[in-house]
């Protein structure tokens, strides 16, 4: 599928703190992926106003978010209804779990973080804050994507790092670690394959939050060009989020 030529990605591996935020930009064409700049969030700088400017200054932009948009619609329902110490009939999984991170475990055996159970839920929190103080300072809707060819001028869409990586048959685990600089060289190299790094990686390959705000423009770059799974249930995933990561075969979970 054909994209707009010089359409910015901006991606944002998402924090608590303005300071541990992974911000990647980069310009994309029909087929190239230029990453021009990965890194962490500057301390002279918030990640608002880092990202307004770089959506200002480009024609058409996507944002690819590395935290969850939206929580589980199970929960929202039975939490309305429920009185303390009453039982909540609806499963644990399909409470605190979106149809995304199902979809995601079955598709390629990876199980993203319980929005509605697990810390991560205040770094979804954060990510909403940020598209809104976004949003207010380039005077733009930012509505969230569901289709590559989106006609506002920027858009935003959930990702998952992790999910890339394996889709992209690279490794996903044991880079997290301060320490682990040969293992983030070793994914970088293999990112070489599908985008075009800038000379200075010195950021990425001492942060696994820059690296992530790389692999997050990765993403990005599957969803323009339509190589990502869509969603089963689209009404669904409008409320809960969608995780856009690039198709591939059913991993077989048998053992």
């Amino acid at each position: 599928m054909s994209i707009l030529v010089e359409t910015a990605i901006v991606g944002i591996d998402c924090a608590t703190e303005d300071a541990k935020v992974g911000l990647s930009l980069a310009v994309v064409g029909t087929d190239r992926c230029v990453v021009r700049f990965a890194g962490l969030c500057s301390s002279e700088r918030e990640v608002a106003d880092e990202v307004s400017d770089w959506l200002s200054a480009s024609a058409r932009g996507l944002v690819a978010f590395d935290a969850p948009l939206g929580w589980p619609h199970p929960l929202g329902k039975a939490l309305a209804a429920h009185r303390t110490g009453e039982p909540l009939a609806v499963p644990a999984n399909d409470l605190f779990r979106r149809a995304t991170d199902r979809f995601v475990k079955a598709r390629l055996g990876k199980q993203s973080l319980d929005v509605g159970a697990d810390r991560i839920a205040r770094t979804a929190h954060s990510a909403l804050k940020l598209l809104d103080e976004v949003r207010q300072k380039t005077g733009l809707p930012i509505p969230m994507a569901w289709e590559p060819n989106y006609t506002e001028r920027v858009a935003a869409i959930e990702v998952y790092p992790a999910a890339t990586l394996i889709a992209h048959g690279i490794p996903d685990t044991g880079y997290k670690k301060k320490e682990k600089v040969a293992e983030r060289k070793v994914i970088l190299g293999s990112l070489e394959h599908a985008l075009q790094l800038p000379e200075d990686r010195a950021a990425m390959e001492l942060s696994a939050d820059a690296l992530d705000a790389a692999v997050c423009v990765l993403a990005g770059f599957d969803f323009l060009h339509g190589e990502a799974y869509t969603p089963e249930d689209s009404e669904l995933a409008k409320h809960e989020g969608w995780i856009w990561v690039r198709a591939r075969p059913r991993v077989s979970t048998a053992r």
